[in-house]
């Protein structure tokens, strides 16, 4: 990749958008930044000759040291020199007498050489490329081939998940019509599994977020939480009660909860979600998450697929979490409960961003957006395009060395959204490679890298945000690494580590 390319990837991955006038450096920074994108452009140049000798040692073709070949060219023009001088007496005297008579010939001739000279070098420029493209496809696929891949088909696993999710919102219908309990909408597949690649070797985990809708004589009403939780985005579901007098007429079988006699609401109707789901007037996760266990838990027997495959419903706060098996497939598919904001493409989530989220807090998630990125970059990528390869790649070299998998997750969006998708071909899978870890390095070194949904004006038609996401300030995912000394010396160690087990893979020194 081009060094001004890299270089405006990684002004994008590191400086908030939308950029400002200035990029927010000082020209010291600038300038060693410069220096350093460039170094590493020559270190990826410079271990590209290596492996393309390895190629070359593999495929059996002799190498030639390129100073050796010089001397070998100098050694052919002294010959030649030393044939010219012997005869340039002689030669000289024919060639003023004919010059008046030959300069009109030599015209058109020097003319007709030039255009074979440029079609021939032309031709050779075409040669190389297509050398180097097919040097650098080999030591793609004999990289690839060192790699031990997830052997999990997603696509079949997707599928099957959608089926048994969309199986159950039968009967989540059914069950639930005249309740108060939350209304359950389509299920929406998100997460690695539903982009397309999975950082794990095995137990890939399929995540469905399901959209959660008011019940009748309710609202909702998002709140966001206090100051630290506002950075975060973390929400409060505020519960509210409706007045239905206006429907009794419609629907004689419903009281209004709030003009109706405690008493009667006691006895002639269930309870209000207040009263159910709810601590104090907010929406509860956990207390959701244990609804939803025993919804699955009941409905589990009516389900065709309950006769072929065992159910086991696993551990989980925050979720429903289970595992379906029948001897020789299986499956582990994590429930995840969200409401959404507006009409967009963002929600707030059961799912939680720290190891302790109070029960009441939902977490804005992006999951929707991000799964529709990937997408569209899906509709748009050639057949062979490796960009989930390298996403897969990286995520799993990364992990026990600090790095989050959404971190590496983030730096391939923001790659997807710079290069053509031309650029992810098996020719290019270890520059991708090498670009990512650069990237990697320098929003280290900055202690800055950009969320890429929040205040990402530049995010395909069909990904809708709202407009408070849509024109927020980019949150740093780097903030802990921006306020703690320690933690960016130990990030810096660490990003060390992986840059090194990466050249090692390269290099095949495992």
């Amino acid at each position: 990749m081009d060094t001004w390319v890299l270089w405006l990837l990684l002004l994008q991955i590191a400086v908030p958008y939308p950029q400002p006038v200035g990029d927010g450096l000082d020209e010291v920074t600038r300038l060693r930044t410069e220096v350093r994108a460039k170094l590493r452009e020559e270190e990826t140049i410079g271990l590209e000759r290596e492996v393309e000798q390895l190629v070359l040692k593999q495929e059996g073709v002799e190498i030639v040291d390129a100073n050796e070949e010089d001397v070998g060219n100098e050694e052919e023009g002294d010959s030649d020199l030393d044939g010219e001088e012997s005869d340039s007496d002689d030669g000289r005297a024919q060639e003023v007498d004919n010059a008046a008579a030959n300069e009109e010939r030599d015209g058109a001739a020097n003319e007709v050489g030039h255009e074979a000279a440029n079609a021939a070098n032309a031709n050779d420029a075409g040669n190389e490329v297509e050398q180097y493209r097919h040097r650098a496809n080999n030591f793609g696929r004999i990289v690839m081939e060192r790699i031990q891949w997830p052997v999990q088909d997603l696509q079949e696993g997707c599928t099957w998940t959608r089926t048994l999710t969309e199986h159950f919102a039968i009967y989540f219908r059914r069950v639930l019509s005249n309740s108060f309990y939350p209304v359950l909408q389509g299920a929406i597949g998100v997460g690695s599994a539903f982009e397309g690649w999975s950082p794990r070797e095995q137990d890939v985990v399929y995540q469905v977020l399901i959209p959660m809708t008011p019940p009748r004589g309710h609202s909702f009403h998002l709140e966001l939480g206090t100051a630290g939780q506002r950075r975060l985005r973390n929400f409060h579901v505020r519960v509210q009660q409706e007045c239905t007098c206006t429907r009794e007429q419609q629907d004689k079988n419903m009281l209004c909860f709030l003009h109706h006699p405690e008493e009667e609401l006691r006895r002639c109707q269930d309870p209000s979600l207040l009263h159910t789901l709810c601590t104090g007037s907010y929406l509860d996760v956990e207390k959701t998450a244990r609804w939803f266990y025993q919804l699955v838990r009941s409905i589990w027997p009516a389900l065709l697929e309950s006769h072929r495959w065992h159910l086991v419903l696993l551990p989980s706060r925050r979720s429903c979490q289970l595992k379906v098996t029948n001897g020789r497939e299986s499956y582990r598919i994590e429930l995840l409960f969200g409401v959404r904001q507006g009409n967009s493409d963002v929600f707030v989530s059961s799912q939680p961003r720290q190891a302790h989220t109070s029960s009441t807090i939902w977490p804005e998630s992006y999951a929707v957006a991000e799964m529709k990125f990937f997408r569209y970059i899906a509709r748009r990528a050639p057949p062979d395009s490796l960009h989930l390869k390298c996403l897969q790649f990286f995520t799993r070299l990364q992990l026990g060395l600090g790095f989050s998998t959404y971190t590496i997750k983030t730096i391939v969006m923001h790659m997807l959204s710079v290069l053509p998708s031309s650029q992810w071909r098996r020719r290019h899978f270890v520059r991708r490679l090498m670009d990512i870890s650069e990237s990697l390095r320098t929003c280290v070194e900055m202690r800055h890298l950009n969320h890429f949904i929040v205040g990402n004006q530049r995010l395909p038609q069909g990904i809708s945000l709202p407009p408070e996401v849509l024109m927020a300030r980019s949150r740093n995912l780097f903030h802990d690494l921006e306020m703690d000394p320690v933690a960016h010396s130990q990030a810096v160690s660490q990003y060390v580590d992986l840059h090194h087990w990466l050249k090692r893979i390269l290099k095949n020194e495992q």
